[in-house]
């Protein structure tokens, strides 16, 4: 496996790590932590100085077999009471895309966000099929990763059973959640969010 640098940008004590059980030492239950692994330190440094522009957490063609990249977003149209999911993923393997649409009367109370936890939770599924333990997982909806780890609560039967199905796979895949923000003209972003859309056609 090629050697890898983890830089911690916001943590407990940010620097760069020449391996995973040092940066999660750092990172792990801190609230607001952004860090990002790299094949160079050049890179790491860039990271840790703002300067980096990968965009989507690592550089597409440095991921290892391992890995995957994720962005999720999710859509609701109220006239059709339907949400909608669409999830662009990038692995050694190429791109790939789904999206997909329900109407469960429990998840249609969270609007687009019921959406969005189906995304993730599709990314998580199909990182797991393809036998990845790791997963780069971009979402817009902050939601998303504070049930998963549990600093949010999780009051609705949706959330809770969002929370559920983490806990039962976070051992196997390592989710590194990234925060980007909506309809800032991030590519991949933009790309989920046509695609939940889209999903939700078929209903009108």
């Amino acid at each position: 496996m090629k050697k890898k640098y983890y830089a911690v940008r916001i943590g407990r004590k940010p620097g760069i790590y020449n391996s995973w059980a040092e940066c999660e030492k750092e990172v792990k239950g801190y609230s607001g932590a952004e860090y990002k692994s790299f094949l160079s330190i050049e890179e790491a440094k860039k990271y840790l100085n703002n300067q980096d522009n990968l965009g989507i957490g690592k550089d597409i063609k440095d991921l290892d077999d391992n890995e995957m990249i994720a962005y999720v977003d999710g859509s609701f149209k109220e006239g059709i009471r339907h949400y909608g999911y669409g999830v662009v993923l990038f692995s050694n393997e190429g791109k790939e895309s789904y999206s997909d649409s329900g109407s469960e009367e429990y998840l249609l109370e969270m609007r687009n966000v019921a959406g969005e936890i189906k995304g993730a939770i599709t990314a998580m599924n199909i990182a797991l099929e393809k036998n990845k333990d790791m997963l780069y997982l971009h979402y817009d909806y902050i939601g998303i990763e504070k049930w998963a780890i549990g600093e949010w609560k999780t009051n609705k039967e949706g959330t809770k059973e969002y929370k559920e199905y983490y806990d039962s796979i976070k051992n196997r895949l390592h989710v590194i959640f990234i925060k980007v923000k909506a309809h800032s003209g991030n590519i991949h972003n933009e790309e989920a969010d046509a695609l939940a859309k889209k999903s939700l056609e078929k209903h009108i």
